[in-house]
């Protein structure tokens, strides 16, 4: 006999707003709204909405105080609590384990959770000189979801480094060196990888791009697909021109019956588990493995009494290559394997913190559609730091959901020391260059004292950017001087 109290996914929702003209623009808290609706359509309930007990939204690039209370009052639910999150895409995930964990506990029994971003019509507004309207939501959330811990060290802020694209690239590059991978070898065999990913979006409604694009394409830079970083071009990085929404409804098992609907729609999360590595590129001990991935998935896994095998599906949060490559290899997967049912963060869309929604949804729908199986849903906030991960099936779980945290156990494993305004002979650990219109226009050392502890160098030197971007830094000797670098 199932406990009544047993957390089930009843209803879901996707949608994107490919438009043409910004008169047809609709702002992220009228899209997620929508996205709640559809979400009651796909239960089959009418009126559900008005009884949902909390909704809690996940945080976008938006600057919206309060959209949960305004989403309330519109699905006529004035009186739900309401709850937000920080910034991070493992957000989504987590927050669905914390609601099935209150689900389970009886504390709830009908939660919404949406988000959406208009990144796509907020680009287009900018060049056409347009302010796109935004509805005021005053108020502050009943709570909110997580804890701020910083994404950059202050050493790495020093130099400017403090964006995705800057500190993901050092990790691709940290990891062909570990590999033992030529530059040609290296970018052949991720752009490969990231092809395949554009073949899944292609089968995928919901997906953002869904032409296909060949390993050859998403690797050669154009004008249309220029370099962003060193080694990656655009259709290497993260989506967020995207104008998509989301939304879940997760009920108990009893609210479910009583609501009357259909046993065939439910879709039961099994166990989540969460851990965070190292925060901040500066102290985590390597940039080629990510050992909060590992634990967490050690855990999950165990608490389920499965492994990475039992998995029918799998979507590895895909941001930049490097970090699927990571979690492959931290989880037991082969790189071959599929390991995305959207298309990722670039072919099926990266709506900043909000992508694991979709992830959730799609993967809701192909077990709906594939009575018996189980996926495993992936996700990862900061710069590989923040992970949160979740196995669903359309079959009941054999035991209670389980929500775990490993904390502990990462917070046991070796960090660095970095240092500030070094002096002294380096090994270089990792770089990146960055570019603008093709050109370069910075480059970016992490490098390793003697002693082993990190430290950071820039350079502005167009000579020495040109030859990052062609030859091999990884584990060349140089000497530091303060911020600045050079080579023997």
């Amino acid at each position: 006999m199932i406990n009544p109290n047993t957390p089930v996914l009843i209803g879901i929702s996707q949608l994107k707003r490919q438009i043409e003209s910004l008169e047809l623009t609709k702002e992220p808290l009228l899209m997620m709204i929508e996205a709640a609706q559809m979400a009651e359509q796909d239960t089959g309930r009418e009126g559900l909405l008005s009884q949902i007990q909390s909704v809690r939204v996940i945080r976008g690039a938006w600057t919206y105080d309060n959209p949960a209370r305004y989403i309330a009052e519109q699905i006529g639910a004035p009186n739900s609590e309401t709850a937000g999150t920080l910034f991070g895409g493992n957000y989504v995930q987590s927050v669905v384990n914390h609601t099935a964990t209150s689900i389970l506990d009886g504390k709830l029994d009908l939660v919404l959770i949406c988000g959406a971003e208009n990144g796509h019509s907020f680009l287009k507004s900018r060049k056409a000189g347009i302010k796109l309207p935004l509805t005021a939501t005053p108020g502050n959330y009943d709570f909110i979801f997580g804890k701020q811990d910083p994404d950059n060290g202050p050493n790495e802020l020093a130099l400017g480094i403090q964006r995705p694209i800057q500190v993901y690239p050092m990790y691709e590059n940290a990891l062909r060196y570990h590999r033992g991978e030529s530059l040609e070898e290296h970018i052949k065999r991720v752009s490969e990888l990231w092809a395949r990913f554009s073949q899944v979006a292609k089968d995928n409604p919901h997906a953002w791009m869904r032409n296909g694009v060949s390993a050859e394409e998403i690797r050669t830079p154009t004008a249309k697909n220029r370099r962003i970083s060193f080694p990656y071009t655009k259709l290497m990085n993260s989506n967020m021109s995207v104008d998509m929404g989301a939304a879940l409804i997760m009920s108990s098992v009893a609210k479910a019956r009583a609501l009357g609907i259909p046993e065939s729609i439910w879709i039961y999360p099994h166990a989540g588990v969460e851990g965070n590595d190292h925060p901040t590129a500066s102290v985590r001990d390597n940039y080629y493995s990510s050992p909060a991935i590992r634990l967490v998935g050690q855990k999950l896994f165990e608490i389920t009494n499965s492994d990475v095998n039992a998995m029918d599906m799998v979507d590895l949060y895909s941001c930049f290559p490097c970090a699927v490559q990571i979690a492959a290899k931290e989880l037991g997967l082969e790189e071959h394997a599929q390991l995305t049912i959207t298309g990722g963060l670039t072919f099926g869309g990266g709506p900043l913190n909000n992508y694991v929604m979709h992830s959730i949804a799609r993967m809701a729908e192909l077990l709906r559609d594939r009575p018996g199986t189980t996926g495993l849903i992936t996700a990862n906030g900061g710069h590989l730091y923040k992970h949160a991960h979740c196995i669903y099936s359309s079959n009941a779980p054999e035991k209670d959901f389980q929500h775990e945290n490993v904390q502990s156990a990462i917070d046991a494993l070796p960090a660095r020391e970095c240092l500030a305004g070094y002096s002294g002979s380096v090994t270089v650990e990792s770089y990146t260059v960055m570019y603008e219109k093709e050109a370069p226009t910075v480059g970016y050392f992490a490098c390793q004292t003697p002693e082993g502890a990190r430290t950071w160098a820039r350079t502005y030197d167009a000579d020495l950017m040109q030859s990052m971007g062609d030859e091999e830094f990884c584990g060349r000797s140089a000497i530091q001087h303060d911020t600045g670098i050079s080579f023997r």
